[in-house]
Formats: C-alpha cells, structure tokens, sequence
C-alpha cells in the first residue's frame, strides 16, 4: 500500500500538498489509473484513483474512505529528556511513531544535557514514520517544556516514571493494565534526580522498571512504547 499525507484533504477537495504530489509524480512516476491511500493524519484513510497525473494540478478521485483507521482504545503518551545527541532523539520519534504513540513531549530536567529542542524537523520525521508503518493517525509533538510545568499539567489516568534507582518498583509490563490512557517519564542520560521522582510521585506518578538492563533514553522511551502495545495485544 503507498500512502500519501494530506492534512487538508477531503472527499469534495481530494488534493495533495506539492511536496507529496512531487513524490507522487516525479519520484514514483505514478501514472494515471493507478490507486494510491491518502491519509489526513486524523484517522481518515482514502483509497484514491489518479484520474489525471499533472504534479502540479493532479484529478483524483476518491473510491472509497475509511474513518477510524487503526484506531486504538488505549493512548500513550511519551514524555522524554531529549539527548544530547539530536540524531538520537530523531531515532527516538521515528521508532515510537513506528510502533504506535498519540503525543510525544519534551522536558527539561535538573541533568539534562539539552536545554532547547526544535521540533519542526521532528514533526516532518513523524509525517514520514507514519506513512512507513501505515498509519492513518499522526502523533502529535510538544515543544519542550520546564519538567515540573510537564507534571503538573499532565492528566493521564495511568502515569508512570522510568527510574533507575529506586529499589522496589513495578515492571511497567505489569503495572500498566490494558486500555489505558499512559504517560511516561523518561529521564536524561544521568536519569532524574530524587527531587524530580519525589515530585511527580506526588502528581500520580508511579515508579517503574523496563527490565533488568540499564537503557539508553532513547532505547528506554522506545520499550515502553513497545511495552504499552503489547500489554494491550495480548489481552
């Protein structure tokens, strides 16, 4: 299946935006006739006819569109310490989107290594993550945020913190029940500090492993990803 993003598209304007209409016509060479999937981002997917292949001002036609495409009855939602690396935070919102997210945000924590993050090119590697797994939802993605300001305003019924040092803790597999709406803290390089954990202990959070190995923060947000996605496909 290709698949094409569209924000704007609709049934009565069934358009694509020029980078994707190049794509479509002079990277693909896709001819008149053939049928592609377009996707507003929003859980609507459109099984599109070419009726007229001009890049610039291509017909297409709309066989037949299906809502709720995907949709899923739990949410996640990743709250990470960007790395210091920005390639590495790429990965990261590549493999999450990948495996299925709803929104992703950024903190600053007291022992992050990046204080300021842009995330215009993380929301074109969202765009692409999307379109490679087939997906008809597109996560979406915060700017960064104070850690603090991030706990306090978080209303998730399921919270979680990703924490290396605290002796008895949940495995997040187990601790996270299906259907669920999740937030989860992943923490820098140097992890949080006590008075980080303490504080969102006091805002719901509950500490948690993912497993006996000592993890990445990229690697650590993209298991609990994962582990959110099997705890519900299991049950």
């Amino acid at each position: 299946m290709t698949l094409f993003y569209a924000p704007d598209f609709t049934p009565s304007q069934p358009t694509l935006p020029d980078d994707e209409a190049h794509h479509a016509f002079k990277v693909l060479r896709l001819a008149a006739g053939a049928v592609v999937n377009v996707t507003d981002g929003h859980g609507n997917l459109h099984e599109v006819k070419i009726a007229d292949a001009d890049w610039k001002k291509p017909r297409l036609q709309v066989l037949r569109t299906q809502t709720d495409f995907g949709k899923r009855d739990y949410r996640i939602h990743m709250a990470v310490a960007p790395t210091k690396n920005a390639d590495r935070t790429e990965w990261l919102v590549e493999k999450c989107v990948e495996l299925g997210v709803d929104e992703i945000s950024f903190v600053a924590c007291e022992r992050s290594e990046r204080r300021h993050f842009k995330t215009d090119r993380l929301e074109k590697i969202a765009v692409a993550a999307m379109k490679q797994s087939l997906k008809a939802y597109l996560p979406v993605v915060r700017d960064m945020i104070p850690f603090a300001n991030f706990v306090k305003q978080t209303n998730a019924a399921q919270r979680f913190i990703a924490y290396l040092d605290e002796e008895k803790k949940a495995y997040l597999a187990k601790a996270a029940t299906p259907g669920g709406d999740y937030c989860v803290l992943i923490g820098p390089e140097g992890d949080f500090s006590p008075k980080e954990v303490s504080f969102a202990r006091q805002y719901g959070f509950e500490p948690v492993s993912l497993g006996n190995s000592r993890l990445r923060t990229e690697t650590a947000a993209m298991a609990a990803c994962h582990i959110f996605n099997i705890v519900n496909e299991r049950c």
